[in-house]
């Protein structure tokens, strides 16, 4: 399985950002997918995770700002973020699995004015 992740770039505080993230290769049934993010100097944290039927879940830090959807037929995961701030800067992976069994290559989302 490989995921491939795009959309991340510099964007300034209040801004807004998409990220997508596509999976191939042998991926069958229900799984989840999600999207995680890794700060300087601090551990990876879960941010957003959607099962194929649908239902969401996200962090408390970033509920009410990023929205989490997926298209099921292009085995693709995207991540709308909204009302971004400097400390939502970090590089963000596409994940499959819960626990992650595969891993995005990351994209960097930079939030500064």
């Amino acid at each position: 399985v490989q995921l491939q992740a795009s959309g991340g770039g510099l964007v300034q505080p209040g801004g807004s950002l998409r990220l997508s993230c596509a999976a191939s290769g042998s991926i069958y049934g229900d799984y989840y997918m999600g999207w995680y993010r890794q700060a300087p100097g601090k551990e990876r944290e879960m941010v957003a995770l959607t099962n194929s039927g649908g239902s969401t879940t996200y962090a408390g830090s970033v509920k009410g700002r990023f929205t989490i959807s997926r298209d099921n037929a292009k085995n693709t995961v995207y991540l709308q973020l909204n009302s971004l701030k400097p400390e939502d800067t970090a590089v963000y992976y596409c994940s499959v699995g819960l626990p992650p069994a595969y891993w995005g290559q990351g994209t960097l989302v930079t939030v500064s004015s």
